[in-house]
Formats: C-alpha cells, sequence, structure tokens
C-alpha cells in the first residue's frame, strides 16, 4: 500500500521560512516524480514546484527563488524549503507521486498525501 506523509507545516510570520517533508513507503520511490501542490480555502488546487525522477526541478514562477525542492531516494523523502514567505503562500501543502508527462498537471499523480497546513501572518 503506497502511503505519503507530509510534516513540517505551521505558523510563521511573513518572511519566515518552513521545511516541509514528504516521506514515502509502498512504491519504489526513485522511479517517481514527485509534485507538491497546495490549496488556500476557496480555491482549487494549484500546482507548485515538482522534482522529477531525473532530479531536475520546476516551480510555479510566484515560488521561483523562494521555495527549493529536493529528494533523498535513500530515505524515500523530498524536501520543501520555503523562504520568504508571505500570506498569500497560506495554504494545506501536499505532497504527490506519479510517473508524470505534466508535472503540473494534478492528474498525472497517482498518489497523495493527507497535506499539511502552512499559514502565513503578515
Amino acid at each position: 500500500q503506497v502511503q505519503l506523509a507530509e510534516s513540517g507545516g505551521g505558523l510563521v510570520q511573513a518572511g519566515g521560512s518552513l521545511r516541509l517533508s514528504c516521506v514515502a513507503s509502498g512504491l519504489s520511490f526513485s522511479t517517481y516524480d514527485i509534485g507538491w501542490f497546495r490549496q488556500a480555502p476557496g480555491k482549487e488546487r494549484e500546482f507548485v514546484v515538482a522534482i522529477i525522477r531525473s532530479g531536475g526541478t520546476f516551480s510555479k514562477n510566484s515560488v521561483k527563488g523562494r521555495f527549493t525542492i529536493s529528494r533523498d531516494n535513500a530515505k524515500n523523502t523530498v524536501y520543501l524549503q520555503m523562504n520568504s514567505l508571505k500570506p498569500e503562500d497560506t495554504a494545506v501543502y501536499y505532497c504527490a507521486a506519479g510517473r508524470t508527462y505534466v508535472y503540473s498537471d494534478l492528474s498525472s499523480y497517482a498518489y497523495w498525501g493527507q497535506g499539511t497546513q502552512v499559514t502565513v501572518s503578515s
């Protein structure tokens, strides 16, 4: 059974940092692309950043230079380092695993975690 578990969310002031983790089990982790998505209240879930099997990374324009994704295949873990956080980054953050054709497309991901809340106060 595939499981993805996010952690590291919390409340932070604007300009602060958080590091999210996503630990996967039940799958051949290194053969999957991993994406982070977020969903703010009343809005659709949106792509944030992804790291593909080859190690390449892709980010939403609004987080470039602030968010960094990395993976440790030995630990089946992906990290999302979020710096210079803004109130508009407030959302539930989800990690997802898939063998994607379009890394930013939610439907490309087969497995999802339960999410972790990130709240950025102004």
